[in-house]
């Protein structure tokens, strides 16, 4: 558990060094490679693959009610939750929830524009985390993750589209 330094300031946000781990320990990578293999997105990769994403990502975990992403202001990276649940509110309404294996930020990336939502953290949430301007170096490298991010946009833009009827 992540603790504040006595006598902190309760911002809403953990101090950065607190939210991420570079990289994790060898058996921390194993189970990380073996929890994104099932995940949609890396559905597609092989191990050695997987192996290099969990090199390649860093770890952030973000406490309950924490804004990984904040409307309106520069998007920070492309974010995969490993674990927990987050809300995506849009001017106070919350319009959905992700988990585990779903994945958040690649929009503000790719059209280099701020984030039209807020991310917030309903429990303590664990993400894999790759930094903006690497984003589409990793989608060329791994087209199959990006057409798999595709689907998932395509899915998303009709149920809007659905919500909108």
């Amino acid at each position: 558990m992540l603790r504040r330094a006595a006598g902190a300031v309760n911002t809403g946000r953990l101090p950065r060094r607190a939210r991420v781990w570079h990289h994790a320990s060898m058996v921390g990578r194993e189970e990380l490679v073996d929890a994104i293999a099932g995940f949609t997105l890396f559905a597609d990769l092989t191990d050695p693959q997987l192996a290099g994403i969990v090199h390649t990502f860093e770890e952030a975990v973000f406490a309950e009610g924490e804004r990984v992403l904040r409307q309106g202001l520069t998007g920070s990276g492309f974010y995969v939750v490993l674990d927990g649940e987050a809300a995506v509110v849009i001017d106070g309404t919350e319009r959905a929830r992700l988990a585990r294996g779903d994945f958040f930020g690649e929009v503000s990336i790719v059209l280099g524009e701020s984030p039209i939502a807020d991310v917030v953290a309903l429990r303590p949430l664990r993400c894999l985390v790759l930094a903006g301007p690497r984003v589409e170096g990793f989608l060329i490298d791994h087209p199959r993750v990006m057409y798999r991010m595709l689907q998932v946009q395509a899915r998303r833009l009709r149920a809007a589209n659905r919500w909108r009827s």
